[in-house]
C-alpha cells in the first residue's frame, strides 16, 4: 500500500468521528448516547431531540460532505486545466450567476418565482433562481469556449463574466429594500443547513454524479500536466477535456451554490492542501485526497460555526476565510521566482 493511499484511508477515517460530533454540537446539546438511539431508530424519548437530529443536523451534515467535496474538486480540475494555483469554482462567474439569480428573486421580486402556472416561493425560489443563474453563466462560458481557443482568454472572459453579474447584483441591491438586502446579504453568508431531509436525494444524486465523473478524468488530466502540446500528440483532444470540466465543475458548483450559497476558499485552499498532503500532482491519488479533504474542512467549518452554542450560529463565509487564506500565503510564498 502506497504512503498516499494510507493518507487518504487515514484522513477518510476522520469524517466519521466529525461527522457525529456534527450531530451531537449545536444550539441545543444533545448527548452522543441519545444520537446513537435516533439513528438506530430507537428514538431518545425526547421529540424534539430526534426532530433536531433526523429533520435538521443530518441532512446538513451529508450538505457539508457532498458541498466541501464538490467545491475542492471542482477546484483541483480548473487548477489542473488552466495551470494556475489560484483558479477556484468562483473564477469563471459561475458563482456570481448563481448569486444574481438569488438577487433577483430575492431583491427584485420579493421572494417569488413564477413559471407559467407554476409558482415558487421562499427558499425554493432562491434555489431554483440560483441554479438558473449559474447554468445560464456556465452555458455562455461553454458557447465562448467554441470561439476562444486559449486558455488565458477563456479565464479572463469568465472573470469579465463574473464582473457583469456582480455589477447587475450592485444595482440590484441600491435600487431594493431593506429587507431584500438583508435576506440576500444572509444568503450569501453560506450556510449547509439549507437542505431539508426531502430535498438532499436530489442534492446527493447530483452531486455525486458530478464527483464520479471527475473520477473517470484522472488520466487525461495527468496527461495534460506534461503541457497541452504533449497531451494532444498523446490523442487527447484538450478543446473537449476543456469543455468536460467545464461542465463538471459548473454542475458541481451551481449546485452547491443554488443549494448552500457562495462558499469562499473551499474550492480555492483544498487542492493545495491535497498537494502538499501527498506531495505529488498524480491525480489518480490527487482527486480521492481532495474529495475526502473537501469532505473533512466543511465538517470542520460547520462545527466551528455551532461553537457558539445557544447564542446562536457563525456565519459559514466568516469560517472559511480564516482556515483558507493562510493555506493560499503559504503556497504563493512557495512559489518565489
Amino acid at each position: 500500500m502506497s504512503k498516499q493511499t494510507k493518507i487518504n484511508i487515514a484522513t477518510a477515517a476522520s469524517i466519521v468521528p466529525l461527522f457525529v460530533l456534527n450531530l451531537v454540537l449545536g444550539a441545543v446539546s444533545i448527548p452522543f448516547g441519545a444520537v446513537a438511539d435516533i439513528l438506530l431508530g430507537n428514538g431518545s424519548g425526547q421529540p424534539a431531540w430526534d426532530y433536531i437530529v433526523i429533520q435538521a443536523r443530518l441532512p446538513q451534515a451529508v450538505t457539508a460532505i457532498l458541498c466541501g467535496s464538490s467545491l475542492a474538486v471542482s477546484g483541483l480540475l480548473l487548477q489542473t486545466a488552466f495551470r494556475n494555483p489560484l483558479a477556484g469554482p468562483s473564477i469563471f462567474g459561475i458563482n456570481s450567476g448563481a448569486s444574481l439569480g438569488a438577487a433577483c428573486v430575492l431583491l427584485g421580486i420579493g421572494g417569488g418565482l413564477t413559471l407559467g402556472t407554476f409558482t415558487l416561493t421562499g427558499f425554493l425560489a432562491v434555489i431554483a433562481a440560483s441554479f438558473a443563474g449559474a447554468m445560464a453563466v456556465m452555458g455562455l462560458l461553454l458557447a465562448f469556449s467554441r470561439i476562444v481557443k486559449n486558455n488565458v482568454m477563456l479565464l479572463i472572459t469568465g472573470i469579465m463574466t463574473g464582473y457583469v453579474a456582480s455589477s447587475a447584483i450592485a444595482l440590484l441591491n441600491f435600487f431594493s429594500t431593506e429587507e431584500g438586502v438583508h435576506s440576500y446579504m444572509v444568503w450569501g453568508l453560506g450556510n449547509f443547513g439549507g437542505v431539508t431531509l426531502a430535498m438532499l436525494p436530489a442534492f446527493s444524486l447530483v452531486s455525486v454524479c458530478g464527483l464520479a465523473a471527475a473520477l473517470l478524468l484522472t488520466k487525461p488530466l495527468n496527461t495534460l500536466l506534461l503541457g497541452e502540446q504533449y497531451a494532444e500528440n498523446l490523442g487527447v483532444n484538450t478543446i473537449s477535456l476543456r469543455n468536460k470540466l467545464l461542465l463538471i465543475t459548473g454542475l458541481l458548483t451551481a449546485t452547491a451554490t443554488a443549494f448552500c450559497g457562495p462558499i469562499a476558499f473551499i474550492g480555492l485552499a483544498v487542492p493545495h492542501v491535497s498537494r502538499i498532503m501527498l506531495n505529488t500532482d498524480n491525480h489518480r491519488s490527487l482527486i480521492p485526497s481532495t474529495i475526502i479533504m473537501g469532505a473533512v474542512v466543511a465538517l470542520v467549518c460547520n462545527i466551528v460555526c455551532t461553537l457558539p452554542g445557544e447564542s446562536g450560529v457563525i456565519p459559514l463565509n466568516a469560517i472559511t476565510p480564516i482556515l483558507g487564506a493562510p493555506v493560499i500565503i503559504y503556497v504563493i510564498t512557495r512559489r518565489r521566482p
